[in-house]
């Protein structure tokens, strides 16, 4: 017997990059992963750097991502030890020394001292950045890369300390310094973290629109709060966090990342608060989950973390006993969730492991069962009265209207008369997907299936139970464009 785990767990995606390569502008690195191996997913995913500028009408001059950042100060910094290595003090000019200083008599006495206040501060980061070793050659390699950016960095700052892509940039160093920390080593992750905190505050400060810096401080946060387990400082991190990713989102509200680790951050949180306030934030997680598939139904992280999320409510809602919520419902919607984010990256450990656990949760062999109202075949505009309530059943291959003769297995059976035609949709033939006001379409919440051949119009029970099947519809689709339907066939027909 295949050794399962005790429950799904859900994936950082967005929150802990590979190396942090590309932090921010958070810009998505897919990587694909050998069948042996598990998924490490990257921090660093946002739209890219141009949706960023355009959505915050940034112009000129803009953030450099981490990748960008390393690869040119690692182009200054060979430069430099050229120049040096053959005279003429090259290094000290590529980092402003000598160059630009006021003489003692100019500036007043109190921005003298502010100079120095901000000089101590710039010290003590450096001083954290050089006790960085790296935990092999090629992070040694790399740490003296970000040792040549902090100086740039602070170099740039004294020239303009209202500089916020400066205090940004620098930032992005004391973050990555902190991922490049040997854990066997006497540094300190957590204070390098808690310096580029301080970057990032005084970045926003000066830029309250720096999308970038709201979004990776939220990060830098929430790499602190794991590092506390479920005690209170842990809970006022997690707020913190939350707090700047709910900013980012208002600055840039087209960022599935950024609403899927709000999703992560407020999972954690859950787990930490009172019993009387889990429920909301879960939901409200939920909520932020779902929002981050609509706007990119491939996103298989926040697919997978909202399943597990769902998991974690059957469970406490079989824990709790609550009459007015069906945990088995909830246990089949989490067992959509999983099934999908599988079928979109087959090779990926952590979600063939959840599967193992779910799969039988969903109603085999389809991916969802369910009741909607619809009109009779080739006639959407029937009267009400002609519309009925009956099973449909979504698999790999559409959504079908299922009739006497043709029950899914362990169901009860369905309204549909006989006589009539049932609908049947193949997903080949699906344009689009979305939920319908439309004021002629009997009580309910209305689904409109756009296909080749004409609109569909169908009525779900209930606002929340269409939300299940616009999810499960788009999912289907989203497998299908991507070429992987005989996964998920796999998956649900065995």
């Amino acid at each position: 017997m295949e050794e399962q785990p005790t429950r799904p767990t859900p994936t950082d995606g967005g929150e802990f990059p590979d190396g942090a390569d590309e932090r921010a502008p958070p810009v998505e690195v897919e990587v694909e992963y050998g069948d042996d191996e598990e998924e490490e997913p990257p921090r660093s995913a946002t739209a890219k750097q141009e949706e960023a500028n355009a959505a915050l009408g940034a112009e000129g001059s803009r953030p450099f991502t981490t990748r960008e950042l390393l690869g040119e100060i690692k182009e200054d910094a060979e430069a430099a030890e050229a120049e040096g290595s053959g005279g003429g003090g090259g290094t000290g000019s590529a980092f402003g020394e000598g160059n630009g200083t006021v003489s003692a008599d100019e500036g007043s006495s109190s921005s003298q001292e502010s100079m120095q206040q901000s000089s101590s501060h710039h010290d003590v980061a450096m001083d954290l950045i050089n006790s960085v070793t790296g935990v092999d050659d090629e992070g040694r390699s790399r740490q003296r890369i970000l040792s040549f950016a902090g100086k740039r960095y602070v170099n740039a700052i004294e020239r303009n300390p209202d500089d916020p892509d400066a205090y940004y940039n620098w930032a992005l160093v004391l973050q990555e310094s902190a991922d490049n920390v040997d854990p066997n080593s006497g540094s300190s992750k957590d204070s390098l973290l808690e310096e580029a905190c301080k970057k990032y505050a005084e970045a926003t400060r000066l830029s309250p629109t720096l999308y970038d810096a709201y979004y990776n401080w939220a990060i830098a946060i929430a790499d602190r709060a794991k590092t506390r387990g479920r005690t209170k400082e842990a809970e006022d991190l997690w707020k913190q966090a939350i707090l700047n990713y709910e900013k980012a989102v208002q600055l840039n509200w087209n960022s599935p990342q950024a609403l899927n680790n709000w999703g992560l951050g407020l999972q954690e949180l859950s787990a930490i608060v009172p019993a009387r306030e889990k429920q909301t934030i879960i939901k409200t997680a939920i909520s932020k989950f779902r929002v981050a598939i609509q706007l990119q139904f491939d996103f298989h992280r926040a697919i997978y973390n909202l399943g597990t999320v769902l998991y974690g409510l059957a469970e406490d809602t079989t824990r709790s006993g609550r009459p007015d919520v069906s945990a088995n419902e909830l246990y089949s919607q989490s067992a959509i969730y999983v099934a999908a984010a599988h079928a979109l990256k087959p090779n990926y450990l952590v979600y063939r492991s959840a599967l193992r656990l779910v799969r039988t949760m969903l109603p085999l062999p389809y991916l969802k069962v369910g009741y909607l109202t619809a009109p009779p075949a080739n006639n959407a505009i029937a009267p009400h009265s002609d519309w009925e309530r009956s099973q449909f059943v979504l698999n790999h291959e559409g959504l079908r209207q299922v009739d006497g003769s043709n029950q899914p297995p362990s169901q009860s059976p369905g309204n549909t008369d006989g006589g009539r035609k049932p609908t049947r949709i193949a997903v080949a033939d699906i344009v689009s997907v979305a939920a319908s006001a439309d004021l002629t379409l009997p009580p309910g919440a209305g689904l409109c299936i756009d296909t080749v051949h004409g609109a569909r119009f169908l009525v779900a029970d209930s606002w929340e139970a269409l939300d299940g099947w616009l999810d499960a519809l788009c999912l289907v689709y989203t497998i299908f464009a991507r070429g992987k339907s005989d996964v998920l066939a796999g998956i649900i027909t065995g």
